[in-house]
């Protein structure tokens, strides 16, 4: 739970509700009191007016939905909190609308044990605003060889685990970590990548790494290993989830093993919704991630299975970055960009394309994570646990130093005006976040 303060009722009044569980879209009032929702729909504030307790917003041109929830996340603490510690990383999510964050164990030390994971834990309550769940680590030191003690990890807070970073290469590996997994009902989190294929690999392996010349990463390293692990899922009867896919081919494979009833999952980086390979010419290193940008022809795959639900969640992939790991020769730099800040703004570009329709982009950002790791799911309706985001899909901003909450500021976006921000974000009833104070 969050820290206990003393919080004045909140009614937003006259706005758009969107609730991907039910499916409501309509306008009307939120009424929050007590870290609930009181009430929602038309003439739920009806005669309320501002008092010492009860804080009244104009809401009209925004939306107000659940909020969201980020499944893949770098805090970078412990170990490299120059670059984003938990307290920072929290501020940066609840900017960005989000009221959970899991959080990846490739931090220094490792998070394989039950110390790492209880220090996570009790940062991320004290710092108050999101709520912070660990992933831990699938093997011992991402090693890929001895799985870790997840009875004890789960007992700490952990709710999944991933060598993210590193794929589980190992066939024996991985299939005994799907079992032992399915004991305690979490899900394996895969980062796809068979490394052999991948050795040396600086970005996509296609036309531009050939301009550039620089090694190339086929998308068969990311195809080979999510089939595999299909299969090793439907054996062992357990919840498999793809981090991060990329690839035309990876979504092709998720998708045949769902038709089966393979409880397989995927989410996808607003990153790879939007950027292709073309994106690295001139050697930009805040392009470099893992996995590598695309094709164009990747991201329309990508954007369809989105829309048709075939990938579950949007993830950021949140990856801070200090100026000197970025600020270097391309195959020197290391891979990764922020994202909680501007995930949704930069998605709400989809949506007027029409290529994601609004309230599918929200279940994915809602209801679909909250499912793979096993989070209560979120909704806008009377009596439900107020975390919302207020959202004003017309506001003009610009990406900017002066305008980011995160250490880091390692992204291809800045500098750039996005169209939608987060103008509101509350967690249990607490507003953590309006966008008027942070300007």
């Amino acid at each position: 739970m969050l820290a206990t303060v003393f919080v004045r009722d909140l009614l937003l009044r006259d706005v758009r509700i969107l609730d991907p569980h039910s499916g409501r879209d309509e306008r009307g009032d939120v009424l929050v009191s007590g870290g609930v929702i009181r009430a929602a729909g038309k003439g739920a504030g009806h005669g309320l007016a501002p008092s010492d307790t009860l804080e009244v917003v104009d809401g009209r041109g925004r939306i107000v939905a659940p909020g969201f929830i980020d499944l893949h996340a770098h805090m970078r603490e412990p170990g490299e909190e120059w670059k984003e510690d938990i307290t920072s990383g929290l501020r940066a999510a609840v900017a960005g609308g989000f009221v959970d964050v899991c959080v990846m164990p490739n931090t220094k030390p490792v998070n394989d044990s039950r110390a790492v994971t209880e220090l996570i834990v009790a940062r991320g309550r004290s710092a108050a605003l999101a709520r912070l769940h660990p992933i831990a680590a699938v093997t011992r030191g991402l090693a890929g060889n001895e799985l870790t003690d997840l009875s004890e990890l789960r007992d700490a807070g952990a709710i999944a685990i991933s060598d993210d970073g590193r794929c589980v290469h190992k066939s024996r590996v991985m299939r005994r970590a799907l079992q032992y997994a399915r004991t305690f009902d979490v899900p394996v989190i895969q980062h796809a990548e068979d490394h052999d294929l991948t050795e040396g690999a600086e970005m996509h392996e296609g036309a531009v790494s050939t301009r550039l010349g620089l090694r190339g990463w086929p998308r068969e390293a990311e195809d080979i290993i999510v089939a595999r692990d299909c299969i090793l899922a439907e054996e062992a009867r357990s919840r498999y989830h793809v981090a991060h896919l990329s690839t035309r081919g990876a979504a092709r494979i998720v998708a045949e093993a769902k038709s089966r009833n393979v409880a397989v999952t995927a989410e996808v980086t607003p990153h790879h919704l939007l950027l292709d390979h073309e994106s690295v010419l001139g050697y930009r290193t805040d392009c470099k991630v893992n996995p590598p940008l695309r094709e164009s022809g990747d991201i329309e795959a990508l954007r369809r299975a989105l829309a048709d639900g075939t990938i579950d969640a949007i993830a950021t992939d949140h990856a801070p970055h200090a100026p000197g790991d970025k600020d270097v020769e391309f195959a020197e730099a290391r891979p990764g960009m922020i994202g909680l800040e501007i995930c949704a703004p930069l998605l709400l570009k989809l949506v007027r394309d029409g290529a994601v329709p609004l309230m599918r982009l929200l279940s994915a950002l809602t209801l679909g994570p909250a499912r793979v790791v096993g989070l209560p799911l979120p909704r806008v309706h009377d009596g439900a646990r107020a975390d919302l985001v207020l959202i004003d899909p017309e506001a003009r901003w610009r990406v900017g130093r002066d305008t980011l909450q995160s250490k880091s500021q390692n992204t291809p976006f800045l500098g750039q005006e996005l169209q939608g921000a987060i103008d509101r974000t509350l967690v249990e009833g607490r507003t953590v976040y309006t966008r008027k104070e942070a300007l």
